[in-house]
């Protein structure tokens, strides 16, 4: 068939089927913005996560540090508990030497021998009840205490009774102090003791009571010269000297002041003196 002449032809364009076009690639400055959002979103959710533990930190800090406080208390107890263990049960410390101080009268040796069956026993162990019963046997020790000395060390420091007097007894004399419990007995008058006169009474009356007031305010140099001491009642005591002169006390009371003056009226040395009366304190009178 022939074309009409002087009309051109257009050419011809495919049909399209309706499929969308392919995608356009995004830009390089889309990309960027994309990657940049992502990182301020990832580091924005960061900073909130910080900030939601420090709220949490800050509104628990008392109860940390009150469990901070606990534990460490706790701890604390189980260290001093654990010293205790050690030192209770430890064969560390068992006694393994005893010490005797202020024996003089007492034979140390036999102290020691009386307690050692604490021996082998922690420190923190010894039975004080054990010790007490053993040193109670002493009629000699009026007191004592007792001192740990780590790792195996026990001291027994002891406090002496002090004799004061004698008293006659149908076997002789006894040797006792201001209590008096008797300390020594002897056939035979000891040397340095003035002897109580009990006028028929015991020590737990008047008359010794009274007179061991007196002697225990003598000093031992003017104790050492009071031959017989004796008192009826308590305003009524009296000594006889090793020289043979009475001397008039009176009361007990007051009794370091009339041992001082008559002290000063026997250095005196008067020729002939009978008696002396120091009864009224601060003035002395020889006859």
């Amino acid at each position: 068939m022939k074309r009409p002449v002087g009309f051109d032809a257009a050419p011809s364009r495919p049909e399209t089927s309706g499929a969308s076009a392919p995608p356009r690639a995004p830009r390089a400055t889309e990309a960027g913005d994309v990657r940049s959002a992502s990182r301020l979103l990832r580091q924005a959710s960061r900073e909130r996560k910080r900030a939601e533990r420090a709220e949490v930190r800050r509104f628990t800090r008392h109860t940390r540090r009150r469990r901070i406080s606990v534990l460490v208390g706790l701890a604390v107890v189980a260290a001093l508990a654990g010293l205790v263990l050690l030192g209770t049960f430890s064969p560390l410390f068992a006694l393994r030497t005893i010490e005797v101080q202020g024996a003089s009268r007492v034979d140390a040796a036999e102290v020691v021998e009386a307690v050692s069956g604490e021996l082998g026993k922690p420190l923190p162990m010894v039975s004080e009840e054990a010790i007490r019963s053993a040193l109670g046997e002493f009629t000699l020790i009026e007191s004592y205490t007792t001192e740990s000395r780590p790792p195996d060390t026990l001291v027994v420091r002891i406090v002496e009774r002090t004799p004061v007097a004698l008293l006659a007894t149908a076997r002789g004399f006894d040797l006792v102090d201001s209590a008096g419990v008797t300390l020594q007995s002897s056939a035979t008058r000891i040397e340095g003791f003035p002897v109580v006169d009990l006028q028929g009474t015991t020590v737990d009356d008047v008359p010794f009571t009274a007179a061991a007031e007196v002697l225990v305010a003598l000093p031992a140099e003017l104790r050492a010269q009071v031959d017989t001491i004796s008192a009826r009642t308590t305003d009524d005591v009296s000594l006889v000297l090793t020289g043979g002169q009475r001397v008039v006390w009176g009361s007990a009371d007051d009794s370091v002041r009339k041992a001082q003056h008559l002290t000063a009226l026997l250095l005196q040395e008067p020729t002939t003196v009978t008696e002396y009366d120091v009864s009224s304190p601060g003035v002395g009178i020889i006859r």
